[in-house]
């Protein structure tokens, strides 16, 4: 019965742990220590295990996210989040990445530990403001004023004229050949005027330590990076000694569409693209092989 009720849970916590951290590994665990405490609490004295459960994912993963920041400030370059393979049959993973865009986690980012979760309960999984406060210990008062600045300061940073579905698709398609071919017209054409590029090598693999702005720096970047011998070199770091096997297509990330390079069962390059009126806007470049492990390569590749 114990085991029962938090398997029913646990795709939802999966959830919220992932918005909150931005981490799918960090999520999991999360998720385990809600376990172990939830099989040593007594039930009986759990009114509302779905509250309960939420209450101590949500503690927890503020106070994981607090110990992240102050880690992240020695990380190697930019960082970015986690990206998820969207799975559509109900699994946990796909409880982490549907619904939860990657360009939105960027934002999250941005936000205090405290701002994220509120915006995370409220505007992911619609609790009301009297149980968020009582989750996060706080007013029910302070606590709507969490979530107001937490969604007012989201607005003003996400698009207000994203591309469809369709469209992003296209878009990136055609983006990922011209970079593949190392084609600056090609690359440069589909950028927007301001278009920015985030990359996330950690110190592992190349990407720009900070983040490039502007349509030449980032077209120039993307057309050399990708020339055969920059792409060797980047093989070579990886301990990988051929271009035979290198595999390049559009994989579901987070919800959307993303241009993936590989090699073999090695994802290499993920390029997640925020896309406003028919312009790529923002690129983001996740390279750090450590970021790598919820990427789910098609069976053909």
């Amino acid at each position: 019965m114990t085991t029962d009720v938090f398997v029913e849970h646990r795709s939802a916590l999966t959830g919220v742990a992932y918005r909150v951290l931005g981490t799918a590994s960090d999520a999991e665990d999360v998720v385990q220590e809600a376990w172990l405490r939830w099989s040593k609490v007594d039930h009986a004295t759990v009114d509302d295990p779905r509250a309960y459960l939420v209450t101590v994912v949500s503690r927890i993963a503020v106070d994981r996210l607090r110990s992240a920041r102050a880690r992240r400030e020695s990380y190697v370059g930019e960082w970015l989040p986690e990206p998820v393979s969207t799975v559509p049959d109900g699994s946990e993973r796909a409880e982490m990445a549907d619904s939860v865009e990657f360009a939105l986690l960027v934002v999250l980012e941005t936000l205090s530990p405290l701002e994220r979760a509120v915006f995370v309960l409220r505007e992911a999984f619609q609790f009301p403001y009297a149980e968020i406060a009582r989750i996060i210990g706080r007013e029910e008062a302070a606590t709507r004023q969490l979530a107001r600045r937490a969604r007012e300061h989201v607005e003003e940073r996400r698009p207000r004229f994203e591309a469809d579905r369709a469209a992003r698709r296209r878009i990136t398609e055609r983006f990922l050949a011209a970079c593949l071919e190392g084609d600056l017209e090609g690359i440069t054409g589909l950028l927007a005027e301001d278009a920015t590029l985030v990359g996330d090598g950690g110190g592992r693999a190349k990407a720009p330590l900070r983040t490039l702005y502007g349509m030449a720096k980032v077209g120039r970047f993307l057309a050399s990076v990708t020339k055969e011998p920059n792409v060797r070199r980047f093989l070579d770091s990886l301990g990988l000694d051929s271009l035979d096997g290198l595999w390049a297509g559009i994989v579901e990330i987070n919800g959307g569409p993303a241009a993936v390079i590989a090699a073999g069962d090695q994802v290499l390059t993920v390029m997640i693209l925020e896309v406003v009126d028919d312009r790529v806007q923002d690129v983001y470049m996740i390279a750090n092989p450590e970021k790598m492990s919820r990427v789910r390569l098609p069976l053909s590749s």
